[in-house]
């Protein structure tokens, strides 16, 4: 276990502030701690969308969780969003603090390669369907070695979708469940989700409910919004032998800190 290795994962909410986030990495960066930032970018994804007339849709699975439907439009603008806005602002604020970084996708080096959902089961209008114009794709390896190179080196890497599928053609991949591959390859100690809410809440609709701890089962999360795979790619990082994981508040002054003081949600693995 590298255990000065830390993944933090940005939140693509309205909300979340990439700046104080890169601020608080960095001062840990300048102090010799080692990081690989990941980031998603919805808020941006939807915002691009509505300028560009690109309609953009939810998933919802039997078990109740909600993705993105990536079709072929809405590929474009998603690379679009997080290649051309998202990672420009993120290596831009950590360049401004004096931090070496490289922003890279998963075709980068076919830094992330996933496998392409043929076909989703999803409920649309209350209604089973099959989707085939899904252009989504499930995370089946990272390259670790290009990432321990740029560590080795003093470089921050940045990471963030797409992935390159089986054809060497891109894929949505979601952003918790790459960070969770990305800290689970790289045998990293902790992981930290920064996301536009105090943690984890016991009412969604309550930020006094945050709960301190929480223990996953092999049962589906039953949680709104992205919190629900959130909680399955936290599941996936425990399993995998990441000892600490954290959903945490990415709106606070210096949230990654505040996260590895006690603050946010910890979380870990339910009993067999």
């Amino acid at each position: 276990m590298t255990d000065e290795l830390l993944v933090v994962k940005i939140g693509g909410a309205a909300g979340v502030d990439p700046g104080r986030v890169c601020a608080d990495v960095a001062a840990r960066v300048h102090r010799g701690r080692r990081i690989v930032l990941t980031h998603g970018g919805s808020a941006s994804v939807d915002e691009l969308a509505g300028e560009l007339g690109v309609p953009q849709r939810e998933l919802l699975s039997a078990s109740g969780v909600r993705t993105r439907h990536t079709d072929p439009a809405t590929l474009r603008v998603l690379q679009l969003a997080l290649l051309g806005e998202v990672r420009p602002a993120v290596l831009t604020e950590l360049g401004r603090a004096g931090i070496r970084a490289v922003g890279l996708s998963g075709l980068d080096a076919n830094l992330l390669r996933a496998e392409r959902r043929v076909a989703i089961r999803a409920i649309v209008d209350g209604h089973r369907v099959l989707v085939r114009d899904d252009h989504s794709g499930r995370i089946t390896s990272v390259d670790g070695g290009l990432l321990r190179l740029l560590l080795d080196d003093g470089v921050t890497p940045v990471v963030s979708p797409p992935a390159v599928a089986e054809d060497g053609r891109p894929v949505n991949a979601n952003a918790d469940r790459i960070a969770a591959a990305v800290a689970v390859e790289l045998k990293a100690r902790t992981l930290v989700f920064l996301t536009a809410a105090p943690g984890l809440l016991a009412d969604p609709a309550d930020p006094a409910s945050l709960l301190a701890e929480h223990a996953l089962g092999d049962d589906t999360p039953k949680m709104g919004g992205g919190m629900g795979v959130k909680l399955i790619a936290a599941r996936e990082a425990l399993r995998g032998g990441v000892e600490t994981v954290i959903i945490a508040d990415g709106r606070a002054e210096d949230p990654v800190t505040q996260a590895l003081d006690g603050g946010g949600t910890r979380l870990r693995l339910a009993p067999a």
